[in-house]
């Protein structure tokens, strides 16, 4: 089925914890000049990548056990609280992928949303003491248009993110 409507079916959100994937990466990067679907990606570059890393504020943000939790937490309570369907959710250690169908609301003002709420609920529960932000800037958002592209991007959220993260901590 096609959605021949002006409004996305639902929206692919990606978002980085800060400092965790710096252009020049050796997994390649995309920046806004490069940033069309289907682009390729900046090649690695230790150099810029070392440079990029001086640059950093703080140091990287990784997400334990507690942390993905909250941030769990947070998004599901945001979904229900707005009337979002959340199709999909993966907490990673240094990102989130969600999967949510959000109407008509922009998907710019939904991702800042879900990056405010998530900082909220960890800082609620004593795991963000930082007045800084957890997540790099902005994020990626891709607008859902039929049901065959929501099932590959839950697909991907939910069997395409490696092994199960433990809901414990190991370090």
């Amino acid at each position: 089925m096609w959605n021949d409507t002006d409004i996305p079916l639902a929206v692919f959100f990606t978002f980085r914890c800060y400092g965790t994937w710096l252009h020049g990466d050796e997994r390649g990067s995309i920046d806004r000049h490069n940033n069309a679907y289907g682009s390729p990606r900046i090649a690695a570059n230790s150099n810029w990548r070392k440079h990029n890393e001086k640059l950093l504020l703080h140091p990287p943000v990784t997400l334990d056990a507690a942390r993905r939790r909250s941030v769990e937490k947070a998004i599901r309570e945001l979904c229900e609280k707005r009337g979002w369907t959340l199709l999909a959710i993966n907490i990673r250690t240094n990102h989130v992928h969600v999967v949510i169908c959000i109407g008509a609301k922009k998907s710019k003002n939904a991702l800042i949303a879900l990056k405010a709420n998530a900082t909220r609920q960890m800082r609620e529960d004593e795991l963000w003491p930082y007045e800084h932000s957890p997540w790099a800037d902005k994020g990626s958002k891709r607008n859902l248009w039929n049901e065959n592209s929501i099932w590959e991007a839950c697909n991907y959220v939910n069997n395409e993110q490696g092994d199960k993260l433990p809901d414990f901590d190991w370090w």
